[in-house]
């Protein structure tokens, strides 16, 4: 849903993306009249493979978006998962290019729009944002590396609870808005495997799962059977855009139980 009327009040609002509001002032003043306000919803779709990318999207505060790649038997698994570090379509392409994978809105919130035809003007206008949007290129890149990897070599145990503790860290909310069907789908496995791997963590007071949601109670906890690949991402992202990737939240006192 766009938001009208309010697309020139935007400095406060770009705080909530943490790759824009690294722009100098003189920069960003070239973007924020066409900067829109987009109120994306749980699952909303901003590209189709194939479709024509016509805007970059930034999520802003605890919105989240997922590249995922649809899979001939109906499940489409998960490449990158891209919170207020980044921005999701138009980043390095130039002119009109399709779509190669489907982006979708994973965590609803808002996020602001920028037609790729004024980013690509401005990059070539303004070296500071070339060079910026080159960097994030590069970070969003090396997710791609390490979520390969990290598919190739981890256990599903660790996969999930990497997973978990990313979203977290992007929303600063522990109960994230996802079936297990859903997180299953992403992490390209069945549901019953993902069942068995929620179910060892709630027997270790880690998570909780409600309808619709999973809650985690215990961050520390889930953290001890995470994979090092979100502190590796995070660490590329400081070498490269120091500042931009979410600060890390300290581990979570463990919640307890309702009782009933």
């Amino acid at each position: 849903m766009l938001v009208t009327g309010q697309t020139n009040t935007l400095p406060a609002h770009v705080e909530g993306n943490n790759l824009l509001r690294t722009l100098r002032h003189e920069d960003l003043a070239q973007l924020m009249p066409h900067l829109e306000i987009w109120e994306g919803g749980r699952d909303a779709i901003l590209y189709e493979p194939g479709d024509h990318v016509a805007y970059a999207y930034f999520p802003c505060g605890q919105s989240l978006a997922s590249f995922l790649v649809p899979l001939p038997d109906g499940r489409a698994v998960e490449t990158v998962l891209i919170g207020r570090e980044g921005a999701v379509g138009g980043i390095v392409s130039r002119g009109r290019l399709p779509a190669y994978s489907r982006s979708v809105v994973q965590h609803p919130g808002r996020f602001l729009r920028l037609p790729v035809s004024t980013l690509e003007a401005a990059k070539r206008t303004s070296p500071r944002i070339a060079d910026l949007f080159a960097r994030y290129a590069d970070c969003l890149l090396a997710q791609v590396f390490q979520s390969v990897a990290c598919n190739a070599a981890h256990t599903l145990e660790q996969r999930a609870a990497k997973w978990l503790i990313a979203a977290e860290e992007r929303t600063g909310e522990a109960s994230i808005p996802m079936t297990q069907e859903q997180l299953a789908s992403m992490l390209g496995v069945g549901r019953s495997y993902l069942s068995r791997v929620i179910r060892t963590y709630r027997e270790r007071g880690a998570l909780r799962v409600t309808r619709g949601r999973i809650e985690i109670l215990d961050r520390g906890l889930l953290a001890t059977g995470a994979c090092r690949c979100n502190a590796l991402v995070r660490g590329h992202f400081e070498a490269v855009l120091q500042g931009v990737y979410p600060e890390e939240a300290p581990p979570r006192p463990r919640i307890a139980e309702a009782v009933g």
